[in-house]
């Protein structure tokens, strides 16, 4: 079998607008992490996946290349989880992804990459990431990608409370129209422009706006403990802060075990 990682992301912003066709407009920042599920994938009589008894991303993607391929999706795919689920880290997203890529270059004839691109984009917003190599910047409703060189010499802690879910993407959207989060979206989105031009070293991440669809007291706790940023990445729960220093990173994830479970990783510049 042939095996890759799965790395998770973050989102280090996040902008929303206003819906249009059903669909959010949005701009945001993605950033590869070094915490990573593996995913194996070999020939079999039939499509399988092992492992994750609750995937249906990883399935749908195997399925759909195969029926775009013209074949039969015969092959066996072995998750081995280590990114936690439904955290607002893209582990799904990027366990389909990956599992494309394998699958497809086993293929006599392989998908171009744009092809594959595209039929990533209709298995979610985020699993074109996957397939890109360095930080991007997402646009449209996240599949509209382009490169950024930003500054990967810093560490991430990763929190995820004690007792606490992902809620529904309609419930968090649904929220965020009750409050007409849309309004002053093309103000944000250029701020956030503006900043991301203007990040030379890590600590410029700092400029960076919020996160539009969901905030934690957590991220303040973070900053206390010497985080020069600290927010939700996309839509949580999972809260992450970012250290210049090794030993302020590992102080931080030592105190907030206490909130729950917690992670220390760094930037990857690919999977």
């Amino acid at each position: 079998m042939t095996r890759a990682p799965a790395t998770a992301k973050l989102n280090l912003a996040l902008v929303v607008g206003r819906a249009r066709n059903g669909k959010h407009e949005l701009t945001t920042v993605y950033q590869r992490l070094d915490l990573a599920d593996r995913v194996a994938l070999g020939p079999a009589p039939r499509l399988r996946v092992t492992g994750f008894a609750e995937d249906t991303l990883v399935r749908a993607a195997l399925e759909r290349l195969a029926e775009e391929a013209g074949t039969q999706p015969l092959w066996e795919a072995r998750l081995t989880k280590r990114v936690p689920v439904a955290a607002g880290l893209g582990g799904g997203s990027s366990d389909a992804a990956t599992a494309l890529r394998l699958a497809n270059e086993t293929l006599t004839e392989p998908l171009p990459p744009a092809e594959l691109r595209k039929l990533a984009g209709r298995l979610g917003a985020d699993v074109p990431f996957f397939l890109a190599q360095g930080p991007q910047l997402g646009e449209g409703d996240g599949t509209l990608l382009t490169p950024l060189e930003l500054p990967q010499d810093y560490w991430v802690v990763l929190v995820l409370a004690r007792g606490a879910t992902k809620r529904s993407s309609g419930a968090v959207y649904g929220d965020f129209d009750d409050r007409d989060g849309g309004r002053g979206y093309r103000n944000r989105r250029a701020a956030l422009k503006r900043a991301l031009k203007a990040v030379d070293r890590p600590r410029d991440l700092a400029e960076l706006p919020p996160n539009d669809l969901a905030s934690s007291p957590l991220a303040a706790e973070l900053l206390e403990q010497g985080a020069f940023r600290a927010d939700v990445t996309g839509a949580g729960p999972v809260v992450y802060g970012l250290f210049q220093h090794l030993e302020a990173a590992r102080a931080a994830r030592s105190l907030l075990r206490t909130r729950g479970r917690a992670w220390l990783t760094a930037p990857a510049w690919y999977g």
